[in-house]
Order: C-alpha cells, then structure tokens, then sequence
C-alpha cells in the first residue's frame, strides 16, 4: 500500500510543480511521478521532512518545493535558464 501512495503522491507533486514551471507539455504521467519523488527526495536532504514522516500538508509543500527545485535545475542545464 505504501509503494501506490508514493507513486500516487509523487504524480500529484510532479504534476504541480510542472505546471508551475511550465513544463507540463513536455512531460507526460511517468516524469511527473519521477519528478515528484526524487523532489520529495531532494526536500529530505535539505529541509530534513520528507514523505517518511507521513502524508501532512508540511511534506506535501516541502516535496513540492523540492520537485520545483529539480525542474528549475533541469531547466538550467537543458536551457540555460531557470525560465
């Protein structure tokens, strides 16, 4: 149960944060799950919640805040800009 509730929980997140970045068009279900995991990775390693500490409002933001962080990194080395 807990594998479907990172997978459901990171498309949610990865979805977000792309359409915050604006690179929603270019990503399809399977990034946008990628992308909000390895964010709710990134968002343990630098503000210490993540989404072992349980499903609450503070590690929804904290892992979008981290998916954010990976697109913006992504943009920056694809693009050239954080866009």
């Amino acid at each position: 149960m807990g594998l479907i509730v990172w997978l459901v929980i990171g498309g949610v997140v990865g979805w977000l944060a792309s359409i915050v970045m604006r690179t929603d068009a270019s990503q399809g279900i399977f990034l946008n799950v990628i992308v909000g995991i390895v964010g709710a990775f990134i968002a343990s390693l630098l503000f210490g919640a993540g989404i072992n500490d349980g499903i609450t409002v503070t590690t929804f933001l904290t892992s979008l805040v981290g998916a954010i962080i990976l697109l913006a990194i992504v943009n920056l080395v694809r693009r050239g800009s954080v866009r």
